[in-house]
């Protein structure tokens, strides 16, 4: 991985030289894929994220927006506190940092920081995963085995024992590939953190009451406290039972 960044007026661009060659800013607007029939969809969810196909490799371009109250006053505008610490630079690192230690998350292409006075914009393109789905969608169609919430369970404290804070650990941001392998993605304002239970323990919560709101809708989602049992198990290195 080659870090390179770009700066011009207010609009900053952070990519992998090994990824991508002298991205301009249209590379960061939907409207440019589309014009060129590259644009192939769009995620679900408040993250705006579109899929891209080249012909050479596949993307997911993802513009910053807000959740909450936040979002009542503007849905994509942040305070300016310095490049370094945009939302969009950090996620780029984080994920850089984590691919580069081998846990399955998106590899980071590119970033681009648009400055307007004291706010920011911001958009984030990843190598989009082969095959991938997320784990509320799986749900939804068919029960996984407890070997495969054991192996979920056993991935989370991979990243918790290597300090990752995931800010939204939800169903959504699990995905499954076609292999039946996971990978966690959308890192915003996720960060590495030492190693300890109550943080752990929170972003388990925060999963488990995920998969309880799907629950709850009906339509057939495929979750029950069984299945978290054996996520627990694998979590705590244990496949048996």
């Amino acid at each position: 991985m080659k870090a390179v960044e770009i700066h011009s007026n207010d609009n900053h661009i952070l990519y992998d030289a090994e990824l991508l060659e002298n991205p301009g800013v249209d590379c960061f607007e939907p409207a440019h894929w589309r014009a060129r029939g590259a644009l192939q969809g769009a995620a679900e969810g408040r993250g705006a994220a579109v899929f891209i196909h080249t012909g050479k490799q596949d993307y997911v371009l993802r513009h910053y927006r807000r959740g909450g109250m936040a979002a009542r006053l503007s849905a994509d505008c942040y305070l300016w506190t310095g490049l370094a610490r945009s939302r969009a630079w950090r996620e780029w690192h984080l994920l850089a940092e984590l691919a580069g230690r081998g846990l399955p998350v998106p590899r980071p292409v590119a970033a681009r920081v648009q400055r307007a006075g004291l706010c920011y914009r911001a958009d984030i393109l990843l190598l989009r995963i082969p095959a991938a789905r997320p784990l509320a969608e799986v749900l939804m169609e068919k029960p996984l085995p407890a070997a495969d919430w054991q192996a979920l369970g056993a991935l989370l404290q991979r990243f918790h024992a290597a300090g990752v804070f995931h800010a939204d650990l939800n169903a959504r941001n699990i995905l499954r590939d076609a292999g039946g392998g996971f990978h966690l993605i959308d890192f915003d304002r996720g960060r590495l953190r030492p190693p300890q239970a109550n943080w752990q323990q929170a972003n388990l919560a925060r999963l488990r009451r995920s998969l309880d709101k799907f629950a709850r809708r009906g339509q057939g989602f495929h979750f029950s406290d069984k299945d978290w049992q054996a996520l627990l198990r694998g979590y705590a290195g244990k496949t048996a039972g």
